[in-house]
Order: C-alpha cells, then structure tokens, then sequence
C-alpha cells in the first residue's frame, strides 16, 4: 500500500472552509470580534454596533469627538485589524 503525503490538520480545514465558501464570512466574524482589543476598551466603551459591507468595517460611535479622531488613525486601524486574522479583509472603516 502507498501511504499518501500526510497534511495538518490546520491545511485540511482551511481547504474546507476555502471550498465550502466559509473563509471570508469566518475572518468578517474575527475582525469584529477583534475591535475592542485593537480599538481599546475606552473605545469600545463608545462603540454601539459594527458590521461589514464590501469590505468596509462599519462601526457606531456614539461620541462625535472620538468619530473624527477615529477617522484621523483609521488607515493604521485598518492594518491593524487586518494583522490581527492574518488576511487584507477590510479595506476602510467608516464611522457613523
């Protein structure tokens, strides 16, 4: 008998997810998750909800004053979070 090449267990479940259609909907849910430890909590304090649209993280600011200084570090907010799953997920972040 030949034995095939034996893979980790990591690579078989991440062809599955990739196959399955399941990656990016799984990395969309780990970047949420990953605000508050990006953000801060004093930010996450301030943050009333967050969702993802064509590769833009929408999230709720609830203080105006924070809003705009958000906007002022968000390209480092983006890579931020993007580091934090190990894939370029989003692409910009609004504030509303």
């Amino acid at each position: 008998m030949f034995k095939k090449e034996a893979k980790p267990l990591s690579t078989i479940i991440l062809q599955l997810l990739r196959r399955e259609g399941l990656e990016t909907p799984l990395n969309e849910k780990r970047i949420i998750d990953s605000w508050e430890s990006v953000a801060g909590q004093v930010v996450a304090n301030y943050t009333d909800g967050k969702f993802i649209r064509n590769q833009v993280l929408f999230v709720r600011i609830l203080s105006p004053a924070l809003r705009s200084e958000l906007s002022m570090i968000k390209s480092s907010l983006v890579d931020r979070l993007n580091a934090q799953v190990g894939a370029r997920i989003i692409t910009d972040i609004r504030f509303y």
